[in-house]
């Protein structure tokens, strides 16, 4: 099956490239590009394609409030073509907010081992994006207990939760829905490095607990979160006095820094069974071999189920591995936290 891409870019020469990329390739056709989001919604019902790169900076109509509109009149899968700086990490943030599956760079073409990455990147993309299906995060409220108020959760338990693709989203409804004393999390989600601390911000912002981007040997705390920044690896260490976190450079696992594999490795190395894994949504199998780990180590883990899931690829190739101890729609993966978490959880 061939894959329909509509790319929606001011820039002709952006378009050029992206065209270039993709019509070298068999299973994805390019079949139109727009220059601005009113061209876009003319050529979207004429060409009715699979899958559109969309711009953020656009004349007319900025690609924030088009999308604002498609995704309310016609869902379809888009990835964001965006410039990848922390003054733009808001915007990309909000497109992911309003339904955006993923996100790429704007193309650079002055170094070709860089730029054929770029293409793989992008054109992985595009095919997770063609087998995605919009507005899977049903709206409800997540199943929780009905009284949190007297709960006491264990401070020396660790929950550790990855993701990608979709992942943003999927972290911001589980931790937006625990109460402010819960067990200390640990989080690595794929983003670039100028996204991280925008995102760790903005889920401060949202969510009840203490949201930070992780600091080489920052105390793990209850009520908190450490999210891995993006590019550094993330993993805890236990220490006489509790639980510090560790940053690394070393080279990418699975592709990626921050790795999910390397967090989920360490906290089933770390805390003897006295830990949560989650595997959230996210494209690949980063996180997989971790999850089994923390399984084999004793921790309850959970993956993310695939009705609920923007992308199955990691917490399915989790499941492959029979390393999940539950398999849950999202709405339900913090209730399930809560439960693991609390006091009488470990008596």
């Amino acid at each position: 099956m061939t894959i329909k891409v509509l790319i929606i870019d001011d820039s002709p020469l952006i378009r050029g490239l992206l065209t270039e990329i993709l019509s070298n390739t068999k299973d994805i056709e390019v079949v139109g590009t727009a220059e601005d989001p009113y061209d876009a919604r003319d050529k979207i019902k004429i060409l009715n394609p699979d899958v559109l790169t969309l711009d953020i900076e656009m004349p007319k109509m900025n690609g924030i409030s088009f999308l604002h509109n498609l995704m309310r009149l016609r869902p379809m899968p888009v990835i964001m073509v965006s410039t990848l700086t922390e003054a733009g990490a808001p915007a990309t943030l909000e497109a992911l907010e309003l339904g955006a599956l993923d996100y790429v760079a704007k193309p650079k073409v002055n170094v070709m081992a860089e730029f054929n990455l770029y293409a793989e990147e992008l054109i992985e993309k595009i095919r997770a994006a063609s087998k995605s299906i919009i507005n899977k995060q049903a709206i409800k409220p997540p199943s929780l207990p009905s009284d949190l108020s007297s709960v006491e959760f264990n401070p020396n338990y660790i929950v550790a939760i990855g993701a990608s693709t979709g992942g943003t989203e999927a972290i911001k409804k589980v931790i937006t829905s625990l109460p402010k004393n819960m067990s200390p999390i640990v989080i690595t989600q794929h983003i670039p490095p100028v996204f991280s601390k925008s995102f760790a911000n903005r889920l401060n912002s949202l969510s009840k607990m203490t949201v930070h981007e992780a600091t080489h040997k920052q105390i793990i705390e209850q009520g908190h979160i450490y999210i891995a920044p993006g590019d550094r690896h993330l993993t805890i260490k236990k220490t006489t006095s509790g639980y510090i976190c560790q940053l690394d450079d070393d080279e990418k696992i699975n592709r990626h820094k921050p790795a999910v594999d390397k967090l989920f490795t360490s906290v089933a190395e770390q805390t003897k069974g006295q830990a949560t894994g989650v595997l959230l949504t996210g494209m690949g199998a980063d996180g997989a071999q971790g999850l089994l780990k923390m399984k084999q180590a004793g921790c309850k883990t959970i993956a993310q189920n695939e009705a609920s899931s923007i992308v199955w690829g990691m917490p399915g190739a989790a499941v492959k591995l029979n390393a999940a101890n539950k398999i849950t729609p999202l709405n339900d993966i913090a209730s399930l936290i809560i439960k693991t978490c609390t006091i009488k959880a470990h008596k």
